[in-house]
């Protein structure tokens, strides 16, 4: 489904004449109530297909606001590992627009065109970090990607905000010029 979803944001401005984040935009302009609404409006007056009308406003909920819930829930007892998420979200956005962050239920998905980090709370002291480093070697620090299984290719154990530091950041930053 992941694999589905990142073909779809990569061929969605193609489409549909805009990328997710123009979409997101003007959906947050227009702030509909319903999501008949926005459907309607998508589909009626921009000739959006129905797939990508609802994926689109799925996704721009979430990057409005609407995936506080599910951050939330993830994050139940777990509060502690809350600075070392936010400081991994603080520092995927400063590299670019287009970085789109897109929380599930489970974890949050960091996308340019293409997935490229997963932030998933997994214990109570441990954040895992899923990376998308193709042909990069696995290290101690830098393991297999473990429960992601296809979804990524590394896993960077995280126990503390010290350990989002200039090695990892140089991993997010290569995984996010990957996604290109």
């Amino acid at each position: 489904m992941e694999k589905a979803l990142e073909t779809m944001i990569a061929n969605m401005p193609e489409k549909t004449g805009k990328s997710l984040q123009e979409w997101a935009a003007l959906l947050k302009e227009k702030n509909f109530t319903k999501h008949g609404e926005a459907m309607k409006f998508l589909k009626g007056e921009h000739g959006v297909t129905h797939g990508f009308a609802n994926t689109i406003i799925h996704l721009s909920k979430d990057e409005k606001g609407g995936g506080d819930d599910l951050v939330s829930a993830q994050y139940k007892g777990k509060e502690n590992l809350m600075p070392i998420r936010d400081k991994l979200l603080a520092l995927v956005k400063t590299f670019g627009e287009d970085v789109t962050i897109t929380p599930k239920k489970t974890s949050i998905s960091i996308i340019r065109k293409k997935q490229f980090a997963l932030i998933k709370p997994a214990t109570k002291t441990r954040i895992d970090l899923g990376l998308k480093l193709k042909d990069t070697p696995e290290t101690e620090r830098l393991g297999n990607s473990g429960p992601f299984g296809t979804m990524c290719t590394h896993r960077v154990q995280l126990n503390d905000v010290s350990e989002v530091d200039s090695e990892l950041t140089q991993w997010l930053k290569e995984a996010y010029e990957k996604a290109n």
